[in-house]
């Protein structure tokens, strides 16, 4: 495992990530200034995650012509300097316009990213990429918490010295992804040799499998794994990015101050980003399917108690342990999407995380005017339950579905 390499892109992930996680809140302190409903700050989110998922597929083709070298440093420079400028606006508009050109620069950074992380991870690619995801959901929990604080405090001057503190990462990824990523091939481990008895029982399984008549050709069940799949990153991603879009906002609407829902909304983000580590680790060691089936079916009863348990101590390890379930899936889904499209890394990695922040958004934009229509409260329970629906889908998931061809930093690299 290239730990250098592995630091300087996870570390950045976590850099851009303090930043996305703070728009939501932002858009809650704003929502009385600026006179915002539930659906303008949907919209608002929706907007900006669209713009930065949509483009992922595109800068995910370059990573793989390019090997992403300075497409990381450039992204999080990108964003951090849009970011800044966005604090000054005086209207809705403007904000939202802002924000969603500094986007661009994590759609840019997120398919390099992962497509680093799991090259760094050498034969553990699902542990690399874990780590990656580990750093940026480590973001997602503190750019709320760090804001929270920042806004009841000092009001927008906050969000402007968290994007100037992000240019230490940058000048870090510039050096540290350097050097190209090459394609090679490692010799595959040496199975041991068969005892006489395993020989026996191959060789009797092969002539049943011969004694057998032909049967009818059964239909390619391919298209139902991919179908199951899609649906599945849709309905978590759905959850995930309502939750972390519209959570400030209803603990808002509950009487809590920006500091006290920015560590509110911070808990279960730790928790997620512990959970998509552990998912990694497990993913490599254990069945993907049933690791996926089982936590989205715990994960949403403590997501529903999350939302009616708000007061007291009571709270904090109710959301820990429903982050932290909801965010076992995260790189087990994005390394299986990887196996799909084995020799094109970027690509695939654009390709689920374009796929996943778009879902998502389009999720949380929908949400928006219906919690206008009925109440916040009846939406972010329904999407409390959603997990069951993506539990059921893992049941048509295969374990494995290819191998992909690891990936190692260019000879003479100095990372």
């Amino acid at each position: 495992m290239n730990l250098k390499r592995l630091s300087a892109v996870s570390f950045g992930h976590m850099a851009i990530d303090i930043l996305n996680a703070s728009i939501a809140m932002i858009l809650a302190v704003l929502a009385v200034p600026f006179n915002l409903s539930n659906a303008q700050i949907a919209l608002g989110g929706m907007v900006y995650a669209l713009m930065g998922s949509l483009t992922q597929p595109f800068f995910g083709v370059l990573a793989d012509r390019f090997g992403g070298r300075w497409l990381g440093a450039v992204g999080l420079l990108w964003t951090a300097v849009f970011y800044y400028a966005a604090t000054f606006s005086q209207n809705y508009f403007t904000l939202i316009t802002l924000m969603t050109v500094a986007s661009l620069g994590s759609g840019a950074f997120h398919p390099q990213g992962a497509m680093n992380a799991g090259a760094a991870g050498g034969h553990k690619a699902t542990t690399g990429t874990s780590v990656f995801f580990l750093l940026g959901q480590l973001g997602l929990a503190l750019g709320p918490m760090i804001v929270g604080v920042l806004l009841e405090e000092i009001w927008m001057l906050g969000p402007r010295i968290m994007a100037v503190a992000t240019l230490p990462f940058v000048v870090w990824m510039a050096f540290g992804l350097r050097k190209p990523l090459v394609r090679v091939e490692e010799e595959p481990p040496q199975p041991r040799p068969a005892t006489v008895k395993e020989r026996q029982r191959l060789q009797q399984r092969i002539s049943r499998a011969r004694a057998m008549p032909n049967r009818v050709a059964q239909p390619d069940r391919r298209w139902v794994t991919l179908a199951a799949f899609a649906v599945l990153v849709a309905l978590r991603a759905s959850v995930h990015q309502i939750f972390y879009g519209m959570l400030p906002k209803y603990f808002a609407d509950l009487g809590f101050s920006p500091t006290q829902f920015g560590f509110m909304v911070g808990v279960p983000s730790v928790a997620i980003a512990l959970g998509s580590m552990t998912g990694g680790v497990l993913g490599d060691r254990y069945d993907q399917p049933k690791i996926l089936l089982w936590s989205l079916l715990a994960a949403a009863p403590f997501s529903w108690l999350m939302l009616d348990i708000v007061h007291g101590w009571v709270f904090f390890p109710l959301a820990f342990v429903a982050g932290f379930l909801v965010g076992i899936p995260h790189s087990i889904l994005v390394v299986m999407a990887q196996r799909f499209l084995p020799n094109r890394q970027g690509l695939a990695s654009g390709a689920i995380l374009g796929f996943t922040f778009a879902s998502g958004a389009l999720g949380m934009g929908l949400a928006g005017p219906i919690a206008d229509f009925y109440t916040l409260s009846a939406v972010m329970h329904v999407v409390a339950v959603m997990p069951l629906f993506a539990a059921l889908c893992a049941v048509f998931l295969r374990t494995r579905i290819a191998t992909a061809l690891p990936m190692a930093p260019a000879a003479g690299s100095a990372d």
